[in-house]
């Protein structure tokens, strides 16, 4: 009996990396809200409360805008949902992306980069989005949250564009994906925590807490609220070729990048009580925007398909070849391509009928999308595609 062990080493980190950052958004969402629902209190020196009632109990929240007046006996800490999140994420990063980076970072096609020079360009861009987000906030533009948000959001997005340059387009998203990431968990190690932490230390010391410790705890956290649900995108994006795939997927990252953003507003405005109708339709329009783009360019692919097939239309025997020669190395009982020691999502492309039950998935991510080969490492030409896609819209005929 053999052990994959890389496989399950995936899963053990993937399951913890999905468990952690449940946990780490759980907490981000509910602390958002419980800020936006405080009242003032009837009574006390507390800032704010508010009465909630979950699992047959009733709960009765105290805020204190700077601390209170003396050092709880026990304080509840909120940090290391966000430390495992980050942990388990980048190991996946390197597992899947560092150590198979031929399969899965480089893209020959783009730049003829080494395995080294590729992994060295992931990580530097990691440190410099958060060195490049740390400096806008510390700097005059962090008293302005909506004008740091598009300063950092032009940064991303022009990240986005030149990793897509550089690498294939599912590892240009994770990366972008990955940069926000740590500035996330960057926020909450670096600044938030720290923070705290001075103003535990002054209580117990008798001294008076600063309160831009607080407010500027309070900045990081929100940043961190509105930067959630796009990282949750890119973080199952790489299931949607469709996205990626695009011609210019960092366009697609954008529109839903911002989509995603103009969503955690709504809730945001919707828990103060706010009219949330501009924002909704807002997000609406990037949402169909973005579908709008993608199907457009699939048209454009069908289209050129459907002029091409006025020649008789090809066979499988006429598309064997193209499968042996791009597809095998992987997809087949026991791949010949040192990165897999069984077929990719188990898809074996070795027969008619197994080919056949998987041709849609092999028009999406061959055809329409051509991100498979990964990285093209066979060079895939366009007229091998379109036979491909040919075959697959006359009914995969024998």
């Amino acid at each position: 009996m053999t052990i994959d062990l890389a496989e399950w080493l995936n899963l053990a980190i993937r399951w913890l990396h999905l468990t952690a950052g449940i946990a780490w958004i759980g907490s981000s969402f509910y602390f958002v809200w419980l800020d936006n629902h405080l009242t003032p209190p009837a009574s006390g020196e507390a800032s704010g409360e508010l009465w909630s009632v979950h699992g047959g109990g009733f709960y009765h929240n105290q805020k204190y805008q700077v601390a209170p007046a003396q050092m709880p006996d026990q304080l509840h800490w909120f940090k290391w949902e966000a430390y495992f999140t980050w942990i388990s994420g980048f190991s996946l990063l390197v597992l899947i992306y560092y150590v198979g980076a031929q399969n899965f970072l480089i893209d020959p096609a783009k730049a003829a980069l080494s395995p080294a020079e590729a992994v060295s360009i992931g990580v530097t861009a990691l440190a410099a989005g958060w060195l490049f987000y740390d400096l806008l906030c510390r700097s005059p533009m962090g008293r302005n949250n909506r004008l740091l948000g598009l300063v950092w959001f032009a940064f991303l997005l022009a990240s986005a564009i030149l990793l897509d340059r550089l690498f294939n387009a599912r590892a240009a998203y994770m990366h972008v994906g990955a940069m926000m990431g740590t500035a996330m968990v960057a926020n909450v190690f670096f600044i938030i925590i720290p923070n705290q932490r001075k103003v535990v230390a002054d209580l117990i010391a008798g001294r008076t807490p600063d309160p831009a410790l607080g407010k500027a705890a309070k900045q990081r956290s929100l940043h961190n609220n509105y930067m959630t649900l796009p990282v949750l995108f890119i973080m199952i994006s790489n299931h949607y070729p469709m996205t990626y795939g695009a011609e210019r997927p960092w366009l697609v990252l954008a529109l839903l990048g911002l989509t995603g953003v103009a969503v955690r507003h709504v809730f945001n405005l919707r828990h103060r009580g706010q009219a949330t109708g501009p924002t909704i339709a807002f997000a609406l329009a990037l949402a169909f925007a973005s579908v709008t783009y993608v199907s457009l360019e699939k048209t454009g692919v069908v289209a050129t398909t459907g002029e091409a097939a006025s020649a008789p239309n090809p066979t499988y025997a006429d598309i064997r070849p193209i499968l042996v020669t791009h597809c095998a190395a992987c997809h087949s009982l026991r791949p010949t391509n040192a990165a897999f020691t069984a077929p990719p999502l188990g898809v074996v492309l070795d027969s008619y009928d197994h080919v056949r039950t998987v041709a849609p998935r092999i028009r999406k991510v061959a055809v329409e999308s051509e991100i498979m080969p990964l990285g093209n490492s066979t060079g895939m030409t366009s007229a091998e595609r379109r036979t491909l896609g040919e075959w697959i819209a006359a009914g995969t005929p024998r």
